[in-house]
């Protein structure tokens, strides 16, 4: 299984669609639409502002749906719901910085679009002298979105330690990032996991509240929009608008507007 998703992310984007975007006829939600799910709390990649949704993934299709002559129409919900809501039909893909992991690769089809890593969160002054993702973990409480690639990382991590006879990780499941940081600020969890943006957007825009500790940890992590399984037309039409973006400069410039490091393009 690790071979054949491997295989599948080094695919070249639009080497089964050489002609342009083409959004596809049949089996959508909307004629004419694409329909997407979010979980609108992981900024800076997908969040609400002013009531409004906004991120780098909310710019990306909306330049997206210009290419396929399509309008982007959002279902924002939690993220435990994204996958079955595209199983079920509701929507036509997934676009909210899905991790993309063996696991999922098994439910969904991916095209990727970024590489990012992650950090781990405390509140300022690391009061429970965490000094990254390593054994002074062990014993304390991560909180973590559920069903979120950060779940699994931290039940890894209660694994490690207890496989080493220390205290156990306690894994806190929250609905949202947001109420993981939540969670950390009033001191109910040790330590959290953000991606290295949001970790960034987050110490911008609360100073002294949080810090990062330790080394970025799966820095190679790719995330990636999800399709049905076997939606080969859908996989084929965001492949080749992916890459006309690509070609006229929008996804540069986009990585740039929503300040992530040069490291996250997949087409350096």
């Amino acid at each position: 299984m690790l071979r054949t998703f491997v295989a599948a992310l080094l695919l070249p984007l639009g080497m089964a669609h050489a002609a342009g975007a083409e959004l596809p006829k049949t089996g959508l939600v909307e004629a004419g639409a694409v329909t997407y799910g979010v979980a609108a709390t992981f900024a800076p990649f997908e969040f609400q502002k002013d009531g409004k949704l906004a991120g780098f993934d909310i710019d990306l299709i909306d330049a997206l749906g210009k290419k396929l002559g399509a309008t982007p129409k959002a279902m924002n919900m939690e993220f435990k719901g994204l996958i079955p809501a595209l199983q079920g039909g509701r929507i036509d893909i997934i676009n909210s910085a899905m991790y993309m992991n063996p696991a999922r690769a098994e439910q969904v089809d991916f095209v990727p679009y970024l590489k990012i890593g992650n950090m781990v969160m405390v509140q300022a002054g690391n009061p429970a002298k965490i000094t990254g993702r390593d054994d002074t973990l062990c014993g304390k409480t991560i909180a973590v979105t559920l069903g979120g690639i950060q779940e699994s990382q931290a039940r890894a991590d209660d694994k490690r330690c207890q496989g080493k006879g220390l205290a156990p990780v306690k894994v806190l499941t929250l609905p949202t990032a947001q109420d993981s940081a939540l969670t950390l600020r009033q001191g109910r969890a040790d330590a959290y996991y953000d991606s290295t943006p949001g970790s960034v957007m987050l110490l911008q825009e609360l100073p002294g509240v949080f810090e990062a500790v330790g080394a970025e940890f799966e820095s190679n992590t790719s995330i990636g929009m999800a399709t049905r399984k076997g939606d080969t037309a859908m996989q084929e039409a965001l492949k080749a608008a992916l890459k006309e973006i690509v070609a006229d400069g929008t996804y540069t410039a986009l990585i740039a507007k929503w300040k992530l490091p040069a490291t996250v393009s997949i087409f350096n």
